[in-house]
């Protein structure tokens, strides 16, 4: 049986990036409104939590300038990417642009934007927060859900630094 090499001291940042980039995760943008402006980032770091309570989970950046807005309206509203809405992921992603030109949206139940187009989406209040190394883990309570009439299918996933598609699953 072959031996596995031994751990280093540190673990290079690069080295992490490019081992978790094997992770296959699907897009969000994670959205709020407050004082009559949109918020929104892209997120890939999102997850179920609990059913009961209904709570899910995403990581930003304590740096992010978009998430100290989010906490202030004290909600969110997770969009999950369809396959189609590359463009958006890409335009959430970026610093200092605007995030909203030539997107559509409508308010969710908690006045939340849901962007047009997505596969689904879940309306929180803020839960929890919790630091984490450079990240903060930010825990919702999910209000309010609805399945899109998005006209794709797919989600949106990335993997190994660039977006993918599932393939037809084979016949069984």
């Amino acid at each position: 049986m072959p031996t596995l090499s031994r751990p280093r001291a540190a673990i290079e940042p690069l080295s992490f990036r490019e081992a978790l980039g094997h992770y296959a995760s699907g897009i969000t943008v994670i959205t709020s409104h407050i004082d009559g402006e949109p918020i929104g980032f892209t997120c890939q770091s999102f997850y179920s939590v609990s059913m009961n309570p209904p709570l899910v989970s995403f990581s930003v950046m304590a740096s992010s300038a978009s998430y100290p807005k989010i906490r202030q309206a004290g909600r969110f509203a997770v969009n999950i990417l369809s396959g189609a809405q590359v463009r958006i992921s890409n335009q959430f992603a970026r610093r200092g642009t605007d995030k909203w030109h030539d997107v559509d949206w409508q308010a969710s139940p908690l006045g939340n934007p849901i962007i047009a187009g997505s596969l689904h989406w879940l309306d929180c209040d803020i839960h929890a927060e919790h630091a984490a190394g450079d990240h903060l883990i930010v825990i919702g309570e999910v209000k309010a859900l609805n399945l899109q009439e998005a006209e794709a299918t797919q989600p949106l996933l990335y993997f190994k630094g660039q977006y993918c598609n599932i393939a037809a699953p084979d016949v069984v």
